[in-house]
């Protein structure tokens, strides 16, 4: 799940820069649309890590 939601922002987040922004440099859309990814990618993990934690699957 976490990696399709990953892809998705990316290819959303790309479409985004070249429609709706306009921003016709490739280096830049492809910057954004992987920072996006990767954030996202972190947050789920983060947010998976925290609801785990609470269910008491970690020993710490």
């Amino acid at each position: 799940m976490q990696e399709i939601l990953t892809a998705v922002t990316y290819l959303v987040v790309w479409l985004i820069c070249q429609r709706a922004i306009g921003i016709e440099s490739g280096l830049t859309t492809l910057l954004i649309s992987l920072a996006a990814a990767f954030s996202v990618y972190v947050l789920y993990a983060v947010m998976n890590y925290q609801m785990r934690k609470r269910k008491g699957e970690f020993r710490e």
